[in-house]
This record gives structure tokens, C-alpha cells and sequence, in this order.
């Protein structure tokens, strides 16, 4: 137990071989490819350490888990105070924690929302929604977009990527879930025609395809669609949501409101994993006929909800907004010159602080990640598109940090056309 404190102890190969042996040997082989295997060992605000000692600026932050940076302060305390008083709770009773947490979700949330149901994780969220869907409308077609990922839980890996679904056996008749092109609304209404869906699960901005970005009037479009048509509009906001574009979800900027919204990864504060599907009381429905319809025992731990309580106080101070609308106009100008001296950088994705980078190359994504590495920068490919770098700084980095997170991207970029691309990449 002494090691996992003392990390400078720890013989990192040794660990990587256990890690093959026991628990993600796939992984690993990937990793390899990509030219590093990272094993976390000091962690703090923009940063974290290799156990070989090399510093790395987080800008994966495992898909929004580290919205708020690596052990955030104000939210370590408040678990802290939390575990003078509570433990998990009970998942069958009544909790303050979890219907305060509940209340609060509910009014950010735009729409007409009634209730929360608290899981351990986006994917199982997903699940949620879907079966609420399906109960609510006696339906069950489910529309998804080719090249989203809605975590891999039971319902929710068969209505994303249909490859992940078919490794494990996983796919289900083709009348369930019905896949369209993402931003092509010919397509979605022409799956909605027949009156016969339940949910059109949207991912509203697809982060394993690298971030694509909505075209104008997409989302209203398919709002009106749907309610025509009598289907739900879920939104899957576990990457986009927590102020990751400036509001706090995603679909407020795009105008809509939906009818249940799937929140996790940064509602954790990356200390303690919660998740929630927040639902209209149309959707919600079956929580009066049946107590026990969910049943979760991690769901909604009343130690997570205190931590998710503090992560939304923090996320909604102005000073935070205020914060990630500068950096992101910031970023928006400086990766437009850095674009300038690099036409290797073909095109820049962004909302927000929710940014991907497409390169000149199939695999350009994954070229510059493997650079990365070696230049103190820590970003990861889309997993869908591997052109793609996800670039997705926290909410509290300043314009400091910014800059030297941009610099150590272009250091990234042109260290790849050295290594990869035999000079400037013109």
C-alpha cells in the first residue's frame, strides 16, 4: 500500500508489464504505437507527471473528466468535509445530498425538467435514457449518429459506433437502432417519418469523431422534427455540458431544449465518478408507478453528490464563464496563426474550450499525440478519426497557461513534420 503514495519507488516498467498481464494488454500495444505508455504518477491543475519524472500539460483530460484541472482544491475539500459525516448512503432511501443535488440539475437544466436519476456512469446514464424513452412513447426505435459513442453499456454501446457493438456480439435486429449521417437532417427526418421512434439520441457535438461541429439550425431542425413526430430529444451533453462552450450545456447554445439530458465525467470534479440522466416529467413518468424501475447501489452516492454539488457552484461563478469565453476567443486567434505557419493543421473544430485538430494525414492526429509526448504536451487522437487531435483545456486555465499550452502544441506540430513528414509539412 506504502508504494502507491511513494510513487518515486515504483519501477515504472514493472508496472506496464502487470498492466499487460493482468489488465489492458490491447491498450498497452496501442500506447506503444503511438510511441509512450504514460502511467500517472503526480497529478495537479493543468498538469501530471509520468512516473519517469516528465511533466505533461493535460489537454485530453479524459474527455471533460479534469474540467475543473487535476485535484482541484475546493473540490477535494468539500469531499473531505463530506467524509466527516457520510458515507455512500443507501441507493434505496431518501437522501439529502442526492435530492439536493437533484434540485440544482433540474433548474440548469433548459426545458421542462422534473427529475434526476443518479448513476456511476455516463454509459449507464445512457441506459437510462433509452429504457425512459422507450417507456414513456410504448416505442422502441432508437436514432443515433454513425460515429458516436454513448459509452460502452448495455443500450448505449448498441446505439454508438456499430463496429464496438458487433466485437462483442453486442448488436441487436436493425429495426432497434437506426444510425444516420450526423448534420444531414434529409436523413434524420426521413428515419423519423414513420412516427415509430422513441429517442433520437444525439451526441450533440460527436467527441470520438473528432468533433465535427453542428451546422446552423441542425439542432432546431431536428427539435421540430421530433416533437412532430412525437419522439424524445436526448442529449448526450457527458463531454459537451458543464460549461465546456461557455454555457452550460451545449444545447442551450444551439438553441434546443431537450427532453433528457445525459451529464457525467465532469460533474465528478475527477475525485469521485457520478453521472445523471436529468428527465422531463414525461420522460420520467415511470419513477411514480415504479420506485424500483432504476435500481443503482453506486448511483447518486451521497459522497459524489457533495462533490458534484461543489463542482456545480464553482462552474457557474462568473468569474469562471467569464474565464472560458476569454481563453476560448484566445485560442480561437492563436491556433488561426499557428494554422498560418502550419498548413499540416488543416482544420480547426471549435466551441469553446471543446476543440479538435485536423491534420494532413490519416493517422495526423495520432502522428502529433506521439510528439506530444516528447514535447510535455499530453493530447490523444480521436478515437473515430484518427486525423483528429482532441484539444480540450480545462475551464480554469488562464491566458498563461494558454499560451504555454499553444506553444508546446506548435513545438508538437513541428517536431512531427521533422520526424514524420521529412520537414515543414507545406
Amino acid at each position: 500500500m506504502n508504494d502507491l503514495m511513494d510513487q518515486g519507488s515504483i519501477n515504472k516498467e514493472s508496472i506496464i508489464e502487470l498492466a499487460v498481464r493482468h489488465v489492458c494488454p490491447g491498450r498497452v500495444a496501442v500506447f506503444k504505437q503511438l510511441g509512450a505508455v504514460p502511467v500517472m504518477g503526480r497529478r495537479e491543475g493543468n498538469y501530471f507527471w509520468d512516473l519517469d519524472g516528465r511533466k505533461l500539460f493535460d489537454v485530453h483530460i479524459n474527455g471533460g473528466t479534469y474540467n475543473l484541472g487535476h485535484r482541484n482544491a475546493e473540490v477535494i475539500a468539500a469531499l473531505k468535509e463530506a467524509l466527516g459525516h457520510y458515507d455512500m448512503g443507501n441507493h434505496h432511501f431518501v437522501s439529502v445530498a442526492r435530492t439536493r443535488l437533484a434540485e440544482q440539475l433540474v433548474s440548469l437544466v433548459p426545458g421542462d425538467m422534473q427529475y434526476c436519476v443518479f448513476t456511476a456512469s455516463g454509459a449507464e446514464a445512457i441506459d437510462v435514457a433509452i429504457r425512459s424513452a422507450r417507456r414513456a412513447t410504448g416505442r422502441r426505435k432508437i436514432i443515433s449518429f454513425i460515429g458516436c459513442y454513448h459509452g460502452h453499456g448495455g443500450i448505449g454501446l448498441r446505439a454508438g459506433e456499430a463496429e464496438q457493438a458487433r466485437f462483442f456480439l453486442s448488436e441487436q435486429p436493425e429495426d432497434e437502432i437506426l444510425r444516420v449521417p450526423f448534420n444531414d437532417q434529409g436523413a434524420m427526418e426521413q428515419a423519423l417519418a414513420g412516427g415509430d421512434v422513441a429517442a433520437a439520441l444525439c451526441e450533440i457535438i460527436p467527441a470520438t469523431s473528432g468533433f465535427p461541429m453542428p451546422s446552423p439550425g441542425y439542432y432546431p431542425a431536428i427539435k421540430k422534427m421530433c416533437v412532430e413526430k412525437g419522439t424524445f430529444l436526448v442529449a448526450d451533453e457527458v463531454q459537451t455540458g458543464l460549461m465546456r462552450t461557455g454555457e452550460m450545456w451545449a444545447c442551450r447554445g444551439y438553441g434546443i431544449e431537450p427532453d433528457i439530458l445525459v451529464t457525467g465525467k465532469g460533474l465528478s470534479g475527477g475525485i469521485y465518478p457520478i453521472a445523471a440522466a436529468v428527465l422531463s416529467k414525461q420522460a420520467g413518468a415511470w419513477l411514480p408507478e415504479d420506485g424500483w424501475g432504476h435500481s443503482s447501489t453506486f448511483g447518486g452516492s451521497e459522497l459524489g453528490c457533495v462533490v458534484a454539488l461543489k463542482v456545480l457552484e464553482i462552474i457557474q461563478r462568473p468569474e469562471v464563464r467569464a474565464n472560458v469565453r476569454d481563453v476560448s476567443s484566445f485560442l480561437a486567434g492563436a491556433l488561426r496563426e499557428i494554422q498560418s505557419r502550419h498548413p499540416f493543421l488543416l482544420e480547426i473544430r471549435q466551441n469553446g474550450l471543446i476543440i479538435g485538430l485536423r491534420f494532413d494525414n490519416p493517422v495526423g492526429g495520432a502522428l502529433v499525440t506521439a510528439c506530444a509526448f516528447d514535447s510535455g504536451l499530453w493530447a490523444f487522437p480521436a478515437g473515430f478519426d484518427r486525423s483528429v487531435l482532441q484539444f480540450k483545456p480545462n475551464l480554469l486555465v488562464d491566458r498563461p497557461a494558454a499560451e504555454e499550452a499553444l506553444s508546446l502544441l506548435e513545438k508538437s506540430i513541428e517536431l512531427c513534420e521533422t520526424r514524420f513528414l521529412g520537414g515543414p509539412h507545406a
